[in-house]
């Protein structure tokens, strides 16, 4: 019995930052198999710079604390269709999150960063004909919403982007700009890679979801394209959790 569900974005303007690997690559590799015209950033100088095969999308360099870069980027884009904000990270240059220059520079690559983009695209997701309105989806985490002792700056940046896409939502209803979110749990990807080397520390993160497995990035990805689709078109402000389960514990 086969219970697949298929998106169709023909010729749609898609962004979607740190889209070289994990959940940002799955998420640009379904918008183009949908038949979008996928952009992706990343920071290193070329696509050929990555492992990941990158064919038939093409590559922005960017880092979301060049301020400049972000601008430009925006400014570039006549219409824009879909965008995602999907880059970041923690322990942005090595630095400890708990001390002050790493806690700010958490917040500047994760959310700060988003935010200067998002409204540098608004007037080009504006000018979109796309059926349901243009969508702006972030990725968020699970530490947004569950305390974590390990990187407490990347925890306050994503929940200050949960408040940014609410905000964002209420504030765009009368554009034709839809806002949501995707929180993602525990996912497979090269990020949460390291953590498989310690079986203790993985099985008890498994063991917090209702389902006792780790996601994958595709999943991930089925959830993004839902909500920039005509499917949500009644959706925006909502934060969306693929987490196994996790937050029902």
């Amino acid at each position: 019995m086969s219970n697949d569900v298929h998106f169709t974005f023909s010729n749609a303007a898609v962004l979607v930052t740190g889209g070289t690997s994990g959940i940002g690559y799955a998420i640009a590799r379904s918008f183009a198999a949908a038949g979008a015209q996928v952009t992706i950033t990343g920071t290193r100088a070329s696509a050929g710079d990555y492992e990941a095969d990158l064919t038939g999308l093409s590559y922005h360099q960017l880092e979301m604390r060049d301020r400049d870069g972000v601008n430009a980027l925006a400014a570039s884009l006549s219409t824009l269709d879909v965008l995602v904000n999907n880059a970041g990270a923690n322990f942005p240059d090595g630095l400890d999150e708990w001390g002050p220059e790493g806690f700010s520079a958490a917040l500047d690559l994760n959310v700060e960063g988003a935010q200067r983009l998002t409204v540098g695209c608004k007037s080009a997701l504006a000018a979109s004909s796309m059926t349901g309105g243009s969508s702006v989806v972030n990725i968020v985490s699970m530490t947004a919403f569950r305390s974590t002792t390990i990187v407490p700056g990347y925890a306050a940046s994503k929940a200050a982007l949960v408040a940014l896409t609410r905000n964002l939502a209420v504030h765009w209803s009368g554009d034709g700009i839809r806002v949501n979110a995707v929180a993602p749990g525990l996912i497979d990807t090269p990020m949460t890679a390291p953590m498989k080397a310690f079986p203790s520390l993985l099985d008890a993160e498994v063991g917090r979801s209702a389902l006792k497995r780790m996601g994958y990035p595709a999943e991930v990805a089925a959830a993004v394209l839902f909500l920039s689709s005509s499917a949500s078109a009644f959706t925006t402000g909502s934060v969306v959790a693929v987490d196994g389960g996790y937050l029902a514990l």
